[in-house]
């Protein structure tokens, strides 16, 4: 599916199908009528249709609720073969969230329907402090994500969407050059978050660390700026990397560095670096998991599914910005050779952990990592892991955690994740958190107790990450949904790639 920018008669366009907003006023142009208003669905349906709108409105059909809507099957006065109208609630003004809400739905909506195609009007919907453009990203993402299905591995599988084009109508061709670009980035981030859902569902036998080293190989193959390399264990031996290599100690299943390279710009300058941690299923080790929703453990590798999700985004827009991607990648599982609670590894660093609680294994393999990324000389670092439990207790399911020791990536976060609705929330990492990761007998160890488990967790990565400007982002609570709606969520491939332009922007 693909949508556009486009200006065009909406009374006079055919159409498998016409998309429009309208709000709770009714829609009656009747002179001095006191419902009179100079909306755009008002004008125009009262060209084409008469009244029926607002006979629809007054009947009930038309609900008082946001993204509530009813089809018209071939409309008077319309080329349209239907028209759908969808309501946008009470508010004369929508927030992010409401208009978030509102293009999921007309994406889904779309999707129910045996169309080839569709025309969608905006016109008539205002969201607070953001434009037409924004509107246009937001709403061609939220139609890209509808070409992903769960079940890829049903053996009967639902049939894939009918829906292959959808137009945004705009009134001018004033900024409709602008808007077009938007529907393009908007459909980019959605193939990068359709990519990380994918990877993310995939069970663990079949999603491995050597799977997830294939894909990260085929997203280079597409974009000559672009190269893979994979570090076997061997040569992760070679350079020390034993806090990550201890992880992988019990599973027959070698563990992958995989590192991707996007040379996007011809500037010299520092990279950005993304690390994404990669545990393609998490039993806990030795220390192991109850058994109730342990399924949900192939689900702690999105934060690698995240990475191979921007890259793939950024490759598809062509952003001239240069960015690495170091994704750790292993199973952790018990066996005769697993590490075990009171073992010492040490980490490429040269630091000693003492091991207390084998689950507590993403920092194992993120350290490693983070050290590698310095030889990047990075302009700034951001790790990406579902790390921690109570990550998702103290921020639920809305935002993602967010840790750093510089302010202004801080706000840069903070700046994209509102601009996409893929918000995060800052939690301190101060010394007195630190301080609960002493260990008798190493240099630190891998867990510092019940309380605060969140911060004890980016506290033992920070000590990593002395050298650069880094950020940690704890996806827990946002990187997947359980219950009968179980189902990778693709973030924050939206925040990190909205991030990147940015970036671009300020290079």
């Amino acid at each position: 599916m693909q949508l556009n920018a486009i200006t065009c008669n909406l009374i006079t366009k055919k159409t498998d199908c016409l998309v429009l907003i309208v709000g709770n006023q009714l829609h009656d142009n009747t002179a001095g009528s006191a419902n009179s208003d100079n909306s755009y669905a008002s004008r125009f349906t009262s060209t084409a249709t008469g009244d029926l709108i607002s006979q629809l409105q007054k009947s009930g059909d038309i609900k008082k609720t946001l993204s509530s809507s009813i089809v018209i099957n071939n409309p008077d006065g319309l080329q349209a073969t239907r028209l759908l109208i969808f309501s946008r609630g009470e508010a004369e003004v929508l927030d992010e969230q409401m208009f978030a809400k509102l293009t999921k739905s007309i994406g889904s909506k779309l999707a129910s329907l045996p169309i080839k195609d569709a025309v969608i009007s905006l016109e008539d919907t205002s969201v607070h402090e953001r434009n037409q453009i924004w509107q246009a990203q937001k709403l061609a993402q939220s139609l890209g994500e509808q070409n992903y299905s769960s079940g890829s591995l049903k053996t009967s599988n639902k049939e894939p969407l009918s829906l292959k084009k959808a137009v945004l109508a705009i009134p001018s061709k004033k900024d409709l050059q602008k808007t077009d670009q938007a529907c393009a980035v908007g459909f980019s981030i959605a193939k990068g978050v359709n990519l990380s859902r994918y990877l993310g569902d995939l069970p663990g036998n079949i999603c491995t660390p050597s799977y997830l080293a294939e894909e990260a190989k085929k997203i280079a193959s597409k974009c000559p700026k672009l190269t893979c390399k994979i570090l076997n264990e061997k040569e992760m031996m070679t350079l020390g990397m034993g806090s990550l290599l201890s992880v992988t100690a019990g599973t027959q299943q070698p563990a992958k560095m995989i590192i991707l390279e996007y040379s996007g710009s011809k500037k010299e300058g520092n990279p950005i670096v993304l690390v994404g941690k990669g545990v393609t299923f998490d039993s806990g080790g030795i220390s192991l998991k109850p058994g109730a929703a342990m399924d949900e453990m192939k689900y702690d590798m999105c934060g690698a599914a995240s990475v191979l999700g921007v890259f793939s985004a950024i490759v598809d827009i062509g952003l001239s910005i240069n960015v690495i991607g170091i994704v750790p990648a292993v199973e952790n599982m018990p066996g005769g050779n697993a590490i075990k609670p009171g073992d010492i590894v040490k980490s490429m660093s040269g630091q000693t952990i003492e091991i207390l609680n084998t689950d507590a294994e993403g920092r194992l393999i993120l350290c490693d990592a983070l050290t590698y990324a310095g030889r990047y000389k990075p302009k700034f670092v951001i790790d990406i892991a579902t790390l921690t439990g109570a990550c998702v207790m103290a921020l639920g399911s809305h935002a993602s955690g967010l840790l750093s020791n510089n302010e202004s990536l801080v706000k840069k976060l903070e700046t994209a994740g509102n601009f996409c609705d893929d918000r995060v929330w800052r939690l301190p990492l101060w010394g007195e958190y630190d301080k609960q990761l002493k260990s008798n007998f190493a240099d630190m160890a891998n867990i510092g107790g019940r309380a605060a488990g969140t911060i004890t967790a980016a506290c033992f990565l920070a000590r990593f990450t002395k050298e650069y400007t880094w950020a940690h982002l704890d996806i827990a609570g946002t990187a997947w949904r359980g219950g009968d709606k179980k189902g990778s969520t693709g973030r924050p491939v939206p925040l990190l790639t909205q991030l990147l332009i940015e970036e671009e922007k300020n290079d």
